[in-house]
């Protein structure tokens, strides 16, 4: 009997140990933040997992890289000038405030949000006013000159502030319901940015610190508004109690990257000229699908520049573009919850449009290319990642006559979503 009762004790010991062991198999996502005391992380992801972190990882880079960025204005404005030398459409005076036409929609239809009407209103306010008055000081400050000259105001860009102020709140309050909510959001803010410099409103340095502006003034009006209004008007949401997903799974992502190119030697277009080439820029999409964590294929498409010195003198306008279309096996090493290494091998096609180099005119051209690459990837959300880079690329030659392949390296940095 004794026997007996120690047997049913040992069980009874046991078994909740047996079905504690199984219920720590879940997924990280799944996991209750006040579970996620004992998980021991590296105190790289601590730092970063803390609220002032969070407030800051991406305005304060941005505007950081936008002053860094200033004084090669002119080279990304060359960029514009080559590829787009007239257009201008006004769809960016509109499309600023289409994530706040959609908020605004979302919550009028019934929508559940993160906030109530007071709530989200309150915190409009304060961002906007937090925005508004470092924009315009800004402007009234430094007088920056616009690209096209038509006055003294283009630093920072206040339609790109507002922008990513306004897309960073439809995030905030319904990015719950899908990762494209975000997606389309910073998507239409991004357009914003990229039509400001198209029209030649602004240069690139603008549109950076108006979109670092924008997004840390809503991020500290939330912190604000949520020291002020505790649990008040604060609604629960499915994600709520919930640990994001970080490093876990599939790194599948599509970015937007802008660098410089960086050529590492002179080309001969014929036997008797011989041009030097200096730093070029370029702008570009890439995005890649992974079958695994580990291993994926994607590709990347860009418009690129190089500029040249003939006779020891640089002229702003000698330049020479090319367009590029690679494709190939992508690779992810994960560091630790939100950071990775990546690389690729891609091949593809690239386009020379006619060029006259001196007295040297060159038709149009196309080859082959190829290259590989290395970037640390930051995962700032569970659908939105940042990253630094830097490619190497064997270009086809300009000049069919010289034959000779170019080898350039580009250094820069991407922000996309993570699928």
């Amino acid at each position: 009997m004794k026997r007996t009762n120690i047997f049913f004790l040992l069980l009874a010991a046991v078994l909740p140990l047996h079905a504690q062991k199984d219920s720590t198999t879940v997924h990280v996502d799944s996991i209750p933040l006040r579970d996620t005391a004992a998980v021991k992380e590296p105190l790289i992801d601590k730092i970063t997992d803390s609220r002032l972190f969070q407030t800051t990882y991406v305005g304060v880079p941005l505007i950081v890289g936008g002053l860094i960025e200033k004084h090669q204005d002119k080279k990304f404005r060359t960029l514009r000038n080559d590829f787009l030398p007239e257009f201008k459409r006004p769809f960016d005076n509109y499309l600023q405030f289409l994530p706040a036409a959609v908020m605004v929609g979302l919550k009028a239809a019934g929508v559940k949000s993160r906030s109530s009407w007071g709530r989200m209103l309150a915190t409009d306010a304060i961002a906007t006013a937090m925005m508004a008055t470092a924009v315009q000081t800004t402007k009234h400050l430094t007088t920056v000159y616009r690209p096209d000259g038509s006055d003294s105001h283009s630093f920072p860009s206040g339609h790109t502030a507002t922008a990513f102020m306004v897309a960073t709140m439809l995030s905030k309050e319904y990015g719950y319901l899908s990762p494209w909510v975000s997606v389309g959001a910073y998507g239409v803010a991004a357009t914003t940015g990229l039509m400001r410099i198209a029209n030649n409103k602004h240069w690139l340095s603008d549109v950076m610190v108006g979109a670092g502006v924008g997004i840390l003034s809503t991020e500290m009006a939330y912190w604000i508004t949520d020291a002020i209004y505790k649990n008040k008007g604060r609604n629960t949401l499915p994600t709520d109690g919930r640990r994001e997903q970080f490093g876990i799974g599939n790194p599948s992502f599509l970015s937007l990257y802008a660098g410089f190119n960086l050529p590492l030697s002179h080309y001969d277009l014929n036997e008797k000229t011989v041009f030097q080439t200096a730093t070029g820029t370029t702008m570009g999409l890439e995005g890649a699908w992974f079958f695994t964590p580990y291993i994926g294929i994607g590709g990347q498409g860009s418009i690129s520049n190089l500029r040249y010195i003939i006779n020891d003198t640089e002229a702003a306008d000698n330049t020479i573009d090319f367009y590029q279309l690679m494709a190939g096996p992508y690779f992810s090493l994960p560091l630790s919850r939100r950071w990775s290494v990546g690389s690729k091998l891609v091949g593809g096609r690239i386009m020379y449009p006619s060029k006259t180099i001196g007295d040297v005119h060159l038709g149009h051209r196309r080859g082959w290319t190829c290259g590989t690459g290395v970037s640390i990837d930051y995962q700032v959300h569970q659908h939105l990642q940042a990253s630094l880079f830097l490619n190497y690329n064997l270009q086809a030659p300009q000049s069919k006559d010289s034959g000779e392949y170019m080898h350039i390296m580009t250094l820069g940095a991407k922000i996309g979503v993570r699928f």
